[in-house]
């Protein structure tokens, strides 16, 4: 059995499904101040009946590490780095412990100039008087050549807790891109690893022994202990979840809208071709652009729960959330309740959506339904206007999906996918604004959590060769080796497949093996000297495609 489990806004979802479909469901309100109760309430509740033995995987996405970005409660971070000649340090600067280290390596990972160690123990003693704990050191060529950044590991170690290292975040080259990834990743690395922490030992309580995965915001998954030493990955991972549920859910083969209507917040996505769109470069955090893929997800501020009010005339919907809607026990109005009134969704106490709503109704000097009517569809409004300006961001660009690039054509959606709690009250109001058929999968309110039980792995990795100098290098493995003169792009493909499928074996992902995993690139180019072949540059890029177990998938579309 799998165990999927969903950290939303509103809700904490939880399912347990089997190759016949769905075992268990549970679903219980988050508590922001406190995202490992709602954690455990929710598997207290779905494992009720449940042989914790029988689990084999547990599936997490949480709001833990986006939320600790957007309320900015990061931990000081002492960056450290070093570029040489080409590029200003000082453009990228990140947080206010920025210290630019002399000292160069090359594109082929040639040192160029030493690290200054003078000049790096001063910006140690700073940072200690500060009393910063957390670290990151990132050189501009440290994919090529991580020997700088691991001289400054050894300097840093005794004085830090953790230390991100630019070359293990990814083979890819980008500099800055690489300071602000490494500069996040040992941010949020503290919160994320106590919230960890308490989860395993949830586990252990429960009697579940199965090993653990979080979700990344590529739509795939990572071993939990993986994770501890790149958080940065679980950003985002609830809007992965969303994508990931409709594609367990549905059957989708064509340009679609992708809604997830929660309680506080409505994530949107575009398919193209039946395959979710990919952030292929990386996401930007904080206003600065990083290495993190991320499938291609917009949220905004209107949910089930959204505030209702009238400011000068005027009436809104969201962004803000004041707790449940009247129908519940809230204090405030909301979507919800103005649902109840149109008799579209039966949520709660009708009769005190209706009492929440009548004071602003004569406020507006009209009737209770046109309030509603008006709520309603501007609610809707909102979600197609930021859905057609996302369209035509991402047709105003290159497009890659989770499986190709795809060139020299406008995606034009068909089809609306709507999940998530409100969705089957606003399903046939959402055909109409959009104007295209609309399905609301089985499930739709837990779709979240079926999506995070489902998910595969995924990861890719960068290996390069240089024959001259007979090394291999992976930067995200630290794997560095020799290698004979003769070494092949067909050796270097075979160990880049080897290599991530050993490592994903390693961390409890035995399902995997050399065929699941697809070589992206492959060059390999002569190096001349004197008119001579001296060598040959060799680079493979092989990654772990996002999808889902398909097994389960078949049992849920019978059950």
């Amino acid at each position: 059995m799998l165990l999927g489990i969903d950290v939303g806004g509103t809700h904490t979802d939880a399912v347990v499904i089997n190759q016949q479909g769905i075992v268990a469901a549970a679903k219980v309100i988050t508590v922001h101040e406190n995202l490992l109760h709602s954690v455990q309430m929710a598997l207290e509740e779905v494992l009720q009946g449940v042989n914790p033995r029988q689990i084999r995987k547990i599936n997490l996405s949480t709001t833990l590490t986006t939320n600790a970005i957007i309320e900015q409660k990061l931990d000081p971070v002492g960056m450290f780095v070093a570029s040489g000649p080409g590029i200003d340090p000082e453009q990228h600067q990140i947080g206010k412990h920025y210290f630019p280290c002399q000292g160069s390596i090359d594109h082929r990972g040639v040192e160029r100039e030493p690290l200054a160690d003078d000049q790096v123990e001063s910006y140690l003693q700073t940072c200690k008087a500060d009393d910063v704990r957390h670290y990151a050191a990132v050189s501009k060529f440290s994919p090529r050549n991580p020997i700088h950044e691991k001289v400054l590991q050894k300097k840093l170690a005794a004085h830090a807790d953790f230390v991100t290292l630019g070359h293990q975040l990814s083979g890819r080259l980008n500099f800055p891109r690489r300071i602000a990834t490494a500069y996040y990743n040992s941010a949020i690395r503290q919160p994320f690893n106590h919230f960890a922490d308490a989860i395993e030992d949830s586990m252990k309580k429960l009697g579940i022994q199965a090993p653990i995965n979080i979700l990344k915001a590529d739509g795939g998954t990572m071993p939990f202990s993986v994770s501890r030493c790149l958080p940065v990955e679980s950003i985002l991972s609830g809007p992965a979840a969303s994508v990931m549920g409709i594609v367990a859910l549905c059957d989708i083969h064509e340009d679609a809208i992708i809604l997830d209507i929660g309680g506080t917040t409505t994530d949107i996505a575009i398919f193209a071709a039946g395959a979710p769109l990919l952030e292929k470069e990386g996401i930007a955090i904080g206003g600065h652009a990083t290495l993190v893929r991320a499938l291609t997800t917009r949220s905004i501020g209107i949910g089930g729960d959204s505030l209702v009010q009238i400011n000068r005339g005027k009436l809104t919907v969201g962004p803000q959330r004041r707790g449940p809607a009247m129908a519940f026990g809230g204090t405030s109005p909301t979507l919800i309740d103005a649902c109840n009134i149109k008799g579209i969704s039966t949520a709660g106490n009708k009769q005190a959506s209706i009492d929440g709503l009548i004071l602003l109704a004569e406020k507006q000097q009209t009737t209770l339904a046109e309030l509603a009517d008006q709520i309603i569809d501007t609610a809707v409004n909102s979600i197609l206007s930021a859905t057609q300006e996302l369209i035509q961001e991402i047709n105003n660009q290159p497009v890659y999906t989770v499986h190709e690039m795809i060139a020299d054509r406008k995606l034009i959606p068909e089809n609306l996918y709507v999940m998530g709690g409100p969705a089957a009250a606003l399903a046939d109001i959402m055909a109409k604004t959009f104007n295209m058929p609309v399905t609301v999968p089985h499930d739709y309110a837990i779709a979240n959590a079926i999506g995070s039980a489902l998910t595969r792995s995924t990861m890719e990795l960068e290996l390069f060769a240089d024959t001259e100098k007979k090394t291999l290098l992976i930067p995200e493995l630290d794997i560095t080796e020799k290698i004979p003169f003769q070494f092949s792009l067909d050796d270097a493909i075979s160990a880049g497949k080897s290599s991530l499928t050993a490592y994903l074996n390693q961390y409890g992902q035995q399902d995997i093996d050399e065929n699941d995993i697809e070589t992206v690139e492959a060059d390999s180019f002569n190096m001349i000297s004197n008119y001579f072949t001296v060598g040959k540059n060799i680079r493979v890029s092989c990654q772990l495609k996002p999808g889902i177990e398909q097994t389960y998938r078949k049992g849920l579309e019978t059950s």
